[in-house]
């Protein structure tokens, strides 16, 4: 513990992902999966601190930080509640382990306090005024951040429901890859994909699998070349029927909002 990096933030001691996943003996992918699929429990300011825009930048360029965050556009900051949840995510022995020595070791060192009451009134006075100032600064540095978060999420929102069905491939697919990358990295695509197929059958009360089968089957009967036939994919299926196009764009976009996926960006 003791080669940790301090990092205070708005007058909070946290840990970046790499770090809390260094401690707990795991990836980063984890961590950002667990908080992904656990993104309802976690209350910004309470269990982690975002950082994005001007702010961000400004922390990069205050300390020594890892090469794989140079270029990150958000960066979130884990707080000793957010620490919590992530041992409870993983529920190993490592991980709980690990974070009673963070509680004790990290996160819960205080720095020596000095006795303003021993001051003259002169220097109290400045302290007060000094703290107020403070406090007013770490506050409209939040609220700062905030105001841009909630651009950002109007701004993906706004992106999200101008998907149509000219380039929907091109677009779900950009989506569904985002998604994957934030849940775990490009191995997770097949799972978010199906993931949409699962929501678009039960919203549809379809079976795109067998649909696809049957469009096989019917190729083949009309001596369609295998190679091609082996090409058919359920998109295709989709791509067929209006109604069904019209549910799988609202279900990859409702994905989109729960995933929080930034479509203006590369990450």
């Amino acid at each position: 513990m003791n080669n940790l990096q301090v990092i205070n933030q708005n007058g909070v001691r946290v840990l970046t992902t790499q770090q809390l996943a260094g401690v707990y003996g795991t990836d980063t992918k984890i961590i950002n999966r667990n908080f992904q699929r656990n993104s309802d429990r976690y209350v910004q300011g309470k269990h982690y601190i975002s950082l994005s825009g001007e702010e961000l930048r400004h922390f990069k360029g205050s300390r020594q930080i890892d090469d794989n965050l140079k270029f990150a556009s958000i960066l979130y900051l884990w707080t000793e509640k957010g620490a919590w949840l992530h041992a409870k995510s993983l529920n190993t022995d490592e991980a709980w382990n690990a974070y009673e020595m963070l509680v004790d070791e990290y996160y819960n060192i205080k720095q020596n306090a000095i006795d303003t009451s021993q001051l003259s009134p002169e220097l109290q006075m400045f302290s007060q005024i000094f703290n107020s100032l403070a406090k007013n600064d770490l506050e409209q540095k939040r609220l700062s951040q905030a105001v841009e978060e909630t651009k950002q999420q109007v701004h993906n929102i706004s992106e999200i429901v101008a998907l149509n069905s000219i380039d929907w491939r091109k677009e779900t697919t950009e989506i569904i890859n985002k998604i994957a990358r934030k849940t775990g990295g490009h191995k997770q695509y097949q799972e978010i994909r199906n993931e949409s197929y699962k929501l678009l059958d039960e919203r549809a009360e379809s079976n795109i699998k067998q649909r696809l089968t049957n469009k096989q089957r019917k190729m083949a009967l009309e001596g369609v070349a295998k190679s091609k036939i082996d090409k058919v994919s359920r998109l295709d299926v989709i791509e067929e029927d209006k109604r069904l196009l019209e549910i799988y764009l609202a279900v990859v976009k409702e994905m989109a909002i729960k995933y929080q996926v930034q479509i203006n960006s590369a990450s």
